[in-house]
């Protein structure tokens, strides 16, 4: 958008935020309330006022020595134009990359312009000599304050006031106030400009530049001040132009910069010019706005008292464009290593990133698809994993969906010998085993046993060592293999039967008035036809049962020689049985008519319920008791809609409680009410019986209890707050078809094993654990994964390496018992920097996200947050110190494979569950605490930092995707459309100065105030840019595991806060630090270690 726009009606602190949850849905919910516009504009809101202009030039200071570096030198004024310069909507995403990325086995000529430091990377590792190149953002940026001040008020706000945006250091505000109003105990100009002209700030944050060459000394010349200063008595004719996109240098009257390296930060008083005390864990210096945010206001607010002293204009600010962007990377990446197949025939290769597309060739290694780690060159000691501070983890997802041009693993049948194993450690046969004596025994890679090869099993070694049958058994030669089960591999050595699906309906009256009884049993006449068959199978092995309850449960005979269905009621609910066997779990083909003439009857059966209560723990255990009976694994749906309240086994109370938040019991609001619900998974586990929630909350249900039995089965649950039928009934069958088709495999037990000197030590997912090596899991299906965490217990070998081997036991929908296998070898390294240059940052951010939501159980959510920022200081200074070449201390150099790893942590610490809005409700956090918990790479790394795609900037006629532009306001261009996804919302945001065509052809409607705000869906319209968009949003929903509702958001509406919400590179309303305020937060931290 164009940066100088009047900032959008705020909303009253503590008030709800419009479209949140509880008033309404967070997550993929309903527009919110209306709530009145306020006269001030939104607290960090656009800045209005003037165009800003570029700011001179600055020379940049060359190397001190060697060759011209590949680098990105990180300046407060940027020596590009400056992005108030660009025309509307025109975007720039950060440092353009010209060099080969980081992966690539090639080295690239030197390209002369400030280009993303990047690094070639030998196909073979190289001693550590010359420390791997990273990018170090350099900026001057001593004595910085991050502010600007403010431009006239916009015509269109009825107050004198322009809005002022005084950040506290914690970055939330302080006072009762409107967002943008004063604060009631600060005069608004002269905290920020004013302190001590003549004291010298302490540096936040500072320049990075590719970290193999040093830099000159006193890290390049300082920018040039801007004359002009601003006059604090002046009335609005002609105020001084802001800049407020980029910083100004300190006036001439301050003392000159230093030369040399600058000394440590100086300890911080509130006097300390520059800081103000911190609060709430936020970061930085006391700083004013983001560019384009409201600045404070550089008048006096008492307009007839005389002009003071002229004041200095405020220091530069450190330029966005000139730190790592997310995008940039994911382009670079896109293009060096989208066009070729990723063969995993080699150890240790680092794939390409997850939001690359790219063909990956089983060659011996398991597919990135399967398992992604955090660094795939791990330290040969545990001493050396300790000073690096770099977690050693894999996200496992055994059964991930592959595109089609990928085959399936091969399903490799044994016969009653079943699959080859290690007489000790028990791994299975892969294609690191060693044949020795002529094929006759094999040496196990994992634990160096020798075991006989069985009679049935030998083939002849060729001339190199290899078996001569190595291509012919997909377990000699790739990463990824199916074993048929044999009757040992079953429980109590029987062959499984195939799996049931039971419904159960809550027909209680909040379920019948909104319409979901009905709407749920008219979609289950044709989606039962769809449940998941294996191969070519002609139908479902599946059966189905069905189950009505409120405060008593209502069981279904639809046997297929039953004229008309029979209930059953069971209204001793503290003593769960289930009334009937035959008749209970059915063929859908050979019952069809019974089914439909009972799906017919339910909604008319309780029209004129009355009854308001629920249970909720016996409809568990009766689903449990009926898979028990028929003595086969399965999966129950269960679709609930409140608090249950109802006299029964797991009754809760409502324990919502506000007050609680930044206390040290605010944990308790994330664990369960009681631990029923534990021994109630437990025993789920153990019959085989997964649980799939979906929820229609109109008020607090304590999602943090009612998902205990979801997430330890392994099931999902699914969140419809206050569900509407017209509004939600897309969404709703969307997620229930994909739910009930996707394939599962059930009763499955999972174990990774791994070669000697690391072992797993530490699990993440939605499951369940009895011992300390077997994760157990009643059904896993496709979307799930399993996070490993491993530690060292030996000295590793760079020779040999690192070997990981997970098996997972499982039943398919057709009852087959199968063993899923996935090999990987990684890496071992004895220097720093080889670790550093082979990690990746998106699947680290998983294992860092999972650990503090799971944190957030145990520990009050500040000191989570403290063991988030400590433990990456230590990972980046740690670089700094070991492997990066000597340089100023004020320069902070980053790691090239972990330049993200700022940006993306700071949207982990702002996320709902670390640091909630005032309107995100306690449901809304334990929900997607949950959710996170198993999610796969992909999926966390759109969920922290969304996608955001400008539409109208592409030609309508082509088919490629439009680039996506950085998180922040100041790319919105008030003349565009944007698309905003983050894998759970979906959000079309339009400008307020968008052609009237464009309009026309998206809404069909004549002008933009004719837009319906919060709209669900497009309307269908037979032109090219309505067809382009549709399609975009249909391939972005088909892309993710969970359907994403529509919003349109209109600039300056009420719903646009909670689209700025996802905005994460800018400064959250919960008091989140922007990007670049993290950037120096973290270049602070770091440099109190390397002191």
């Amino acid at each position: 958008m164009n940066v100088n726009q009047p900032a959008p009606p705020g909303v009253p602190y503590g008030q709800p935020q419009p479209g949140y949850t509880g008033y309404q849905s967070s997550y993929g919910g309903q527009p919110g309330p209306i709530i009145p516009p306020s006269p001030y504009g939104a607290y960090n809101g656009p800045m209005p006022g003037y165009q800003q202009l570029p700011p001179p030039g600055v020379p940049r200071a060359p190397p001190s020595s060697g060759t011209p570096p590949a680098s990105t030198t990180v300046r407060g004024p940027s020596s590009q134009s400056a992005y108030g310069q660009f025309g509307q909507g025109d975007v720039q995403n950060g440092p353009s990359s010209t060099v080969q990325m980081q992966r690539a086995p090639v080295s690239q000529p030197f390209v002369p312009a400030p280009v993303a430091p990047l690094v070639n990377q030998p196909a073979a590792f190289q001693p550590y000599g010359p420390p791997p190149t990273s990018a170090q953002v350099t900026t001057q940026m001593a004595g910085m304050q991050i502010s600007g001040p403010a431009g006239p008020p916009p015509s269109g706000l009825g107050y004198g006031l322009p809005p002022t945006s005084m950040a506290s250091a914690s970055g939330s505000f302080q006072g009762s106030n409107l967002y943008g109003s004063y604060p009631q105990n600060l005069a608004p100009p002269t905290s920020l400009a004013q302190a001590h002209p003549g004291a010298q700030t302490p540096q936040c944050c500072a320049p990075m530049q590719a970290s193999s060459f040093p830099p000159s000394a006193a890290g390049g010349p300082r920018p040039p001040s801007i004359a002009g200063p601003s006059m604090p008595g002046q009335s609005f004719g002609g105020p001084p132009v802001s800049q407020s996109n980029h910083a100004s240098s300190p006036p001439p009257q301050t003392q000159p910069p230093m030369p040399g390296p600058p000394g440590p930060p100086p300890p911080m008083h509130s006097s300390q010019p520059g800081y103000q005390l911190q609060q709430n864990g936020s970061f930085g210096p006391a700083r004013g706005p983001q560019p384009n945010y409201g600045g404070a206001y550089s008048g006096a607010p008492n307009f007839a008292s005389p002009p003071g002293p002229p004041q200095p204009p405020p220091p530069k600010r450190l330029d966005p464009d000139s730190i790592p962007s997310p995008i940039q990377v994911i382009e670079d990446d896109r293009n060096n290593r989208g066009s070729e197949p990723f063969v995993t025939g080699a150890r240790g290769q680092v794939p390409p990133l997850v939001t690359t597309n790219f063909l990956v060739k089983d060659q011996g290694n398991a597919s990135p698809r399967y398992i992604r780690c955090t660094s795939y060159n791990i330290p040969c000691t545990s001493d050396m994993a300790k000073q690096a501070q770099v977690p050693l983890a894999a996200v496992i997802k055994p059964l991930a969906k592959l595109p089609p041009e990928e085959a399936p693993p091969y399903v490799v049948d044994h016969g009653e010998s079943g699959p080859v194993r290690c007489n000790r450690c028990k791994a299975y046969m892969c294609p690191f085993m060693q044949f020795i004596e002529g094929g006759r025994r094999f040496q196990c890679c994992f634990c160096s046993c020798v075991t006989e090869v069985p009679p049935q099993y030998f083939q002849h070694l060729d001339h190199t060592g290899k078996r001569v049958d190595f291509y012919d058994r997909p377990e000699l030669s790739l990463g990824s293999y199916e074993f048929l089960a044999t009757v040992d591999y079953c429980k109590n050595n029987k062959f499984p039967r195939p799996p049931a699906f039971i419904f159960m309906i809550d027909v209680s009256y909040n379920a019948v008035r909104s319409g979901l009884v009905r709407l749920l049993c008219e979609e289950l006449k044709s989606l039962l036809d769809f449940l998941p068959r294996e191969g070519g199978a002609e139908e479902s092995a599946i059966r189905v049962g069905f189950v009505t309850y409120n405060k008593v449960l209502h069981f279904y005979n639809v046997k297929s020689s039953l004229a008309q269905p029979q209930m059953m009621v069971v209204s001793d609910v503290a003593d769960m049985f289930v009334p009937l066997l035959d008749g209970f779990l059915v063929n859908v083909s050979e019952s069809r008519t019974v089914i439909t003439s009972l799906l017919d009857q339910i909604p008319e059966m309780f029209a004129d319920t009355r009854e308001t209560e629920t249970v909720f723990a016996p409809v568990i255990q009766a689903g449990m008791e009926a898979l028990k009976a028929a003595e086969c694994p399965g999966k129950l749906f269960l679709f609930h809609t409140s608090l249950p309240i109802a006299e029964a086994p797991g009754k809760l109370k409502n324990r919502d409680d506000r007050k609680l938040l930044n206390t040290d019991k605010e944990k308790t609001l994330f664990q369960p009410q009681t631990g029923f619900y534990q021994s109630l998974a437990k025993e789920c586990v153990a019959q085989g019986c997964c649980v799939d929630l979906f929820l229609f909350p109109n008020q607090y249900v304590d999602v943090a209890t009612l998902g205990v039995v979801p997430y330890h089965t392994g099931g999902s649950i699914y969140k419809y707050a206050c569900f509407q039928v017209e509004s939600d009934q897309e969404r709703f069958l969307s997620d229930l078809r994909r739910d009930v088709q996707k394939d599962v495999g059930f009763d499955a037990v999972m174990r990774v094993r791994t070669s000697t000197g690391i072992r797993a030590t530490d699990f993440f997912g939605a499951f369940y654990m009895s011992n300390t090596t077997d994760v157990e899991l009643a059904g896993l299906d496709g979307d799930k994964t399993v996070t490993v965490e491993f530690k060292h217990d030996d000295r590793l070998s760079e020779d040999s390496g690192a070997l990981i081997q997970c098996a997972l036991l499982y039943t398919s929908c057709a009852g087959q018992r199968r063993l899923r296998i996935h090999n990987l070898s990684l890496n071992c390294c004895t220097q720093l920097a080889d670790l550093y240059r082979n990690c990746e940052t998106d699947t680290l951010i998983n294992y860092l996200a999972k650990l503090a939501y799971r944190g957030v159980l145990s520990s009050p959510v500040k000191t989570v947050r403290d063991a988030l920022i400590s433990q990456c200081a230590q990972i980046l200074a740690c670089y700094r110190k070991n492997c990066a070449s000597p340089s100023s201390a004020g320069q902070l150099i980053l790691p090239e494979c972990m330049k993200l790893l700022p940006v993306y942590l700071n949207c982990v610490l702002k996320s709902d569950v670390l640091q909630p809005g005032v309107e995100v409700t306690t449901d809304d956090r334990a929900y997607v605490r949950q959710l996170v918990t198993s999610m796969d790479v992909a999926e966390t790394n759109v969920f922290f930092y969304p996608r955001l795609l400008p539409l109208t900037k592409v030609p309508v006629e082509s088919s490629a995707e439009p680039p996506a532009v950085r998180a922040s306001e100041e790319r919105l261009s008030k003349g565009d459309v944007y698309l905003l996804e983050n894998g759970l919302n979906l959000f079309l945001w339009v400008g307020a100065s968008v052609q009237q065509g464009v309009v026309q052809s998206l809404f069909s409607v004549p002008s933009f105030s004719q837009i319906n705000s919060g709209l669900s869906a497009l309307p269908v319209l037979e032109n090219p840019l309505s067809k382009r968009v549709r399609d975009l949003i249909d391939s972005f929903r088909a892309q993710r595991s969970r359907y994403m509702k529509l919003i349109v958001v209109k600039q300056e509406d009420k719903l646009e806060m909670l689209f700025k919400h996802f905005l994460v590179e800018d400064k959250s309303l919960s008091g989140g630090a922007s990007y670049v305020d993290f950037l120096c937060h973290m270049h602070k931290e770091i440099r109190q270690l390397l002191s």
